[in-house]
């Protein structure tokens, strides 16, 4: 008898179902409330948040001092709010679909192996553009961040990269927690070490040097950096030299996911960490 071929459909095929599905499957808690308080609520509850504990800190100061620091702390966290829909709602598609039970049917299809992965970014990817303009929009009408028309082109490219990137790492981590039992114990640290070595409420100089070294080798540090630089409208030598490391920051992450992934698969495969939930 013949061997019966097994139907494969094409990358970009798979790519968009893969898009178009995630969200009501392995990205099923993305319920349209939830994307909605992502964008909407989170950043300027999380702006408010460190804008009142700067201005507590800063008692005895002048006012334009204050102001400044509310201004420097409200742009960074503007843009750190890019975690909440880039690297927790990726990441826990690996928690969704052990739940689910349907991570070792996945494991065993046909289909392309990285469009699968990386169809389930885009939604991630445009909830994060839409994540970090509505807090610049916040940090420019609420809080004083003087955003110039002029710096609008440059900006956006910067929010895109810093969005690609965040999303790879949200990956990054998602192919982590294959081996491990969940991913929302992977999620919280970032989310917290963003917060503190990625220059969001202060300067990253302040920081000791080991630890200086700890915050550039994130993607966010090098998106937050990029994007105070387009709000203050940098030379383009500049942009170019930041645009550059986003990207490399993007390209490490999604490249590190991949290799990743396939590593923790065969070890999870082994030690039968692939259902446990």
């Amino acid at each position: 008898m013949s061997a019966v071929a097994v139907p494969r459909t094409s990358f970009w095929r798979t790519f968009w179902t893969n898009a178009v599905f995630s969200p009501r499957t392995s990205l099923g808690f993305m319920r349209i409330d939830f994307i909605l308080g992502t964008i909407f609520v989170i950043p300027l509850t999380q702006m408010v948040f460190f804008a009142f504990v700067v201005k507590l800190g800063s008692a005895g100061e002048s006012a334009s001092a204050i102001a400044s620091a509310i201004a420097y702390t409200a742009l960074g966290n503007a843009v750190a709010t890019v975690t909440y829909s880039s690297v927790f709602s990726v990441a826990q598609t690996t928690d969704s679909e052990k739940f689910q039970g349907t991570m070792e049917h996945l494991l065993v299809s046909p289909a392309n192996r990285l469009a699968l992965y990386f169809g389930r970014g885009l939604v991630p990817i445009l909830t994060s553009l839409a994540t970090v303009t509505v807090g610049l929009l916040y940090a420019s009408t609420l809080f004083g961040v003087a955003i110039a028309p002029s710096s609008v082109p440059s900006l956006a490219v910067s929010v895109i990269l810093t969005a690609v990137a965040m999303v790879g790492f949200g990956l990054l981590l998602g192919g982590v927690a294959l081996y491990l039992r969940t991913s929302i114990i992977l999620g919280n640290v970032f989310l917290f070490v963003g917060l503190l070595f990625s220059g969001v409420n202060f300067p990253l100089s302040q920081l000791p040097v080991p630890l200086q070294y700890v915050g550039y080798g994130l993607p966010l540090t090098w998106g937050v950096a990029a994007i105070r630089a387009s709000v203050s409208a940098a030379p383009l030598p500049s942009l170019l030299e930041l645009w550059g490391a986003v990207g490399l920051a993007a390209g490490i992450t999604l490249t590190l996911a991949i290799v990743l992934w396939e590593v923790f698969e065969r070890r999870a495969l082994s030690t039968g960490s692939i259902a446990r939930f």
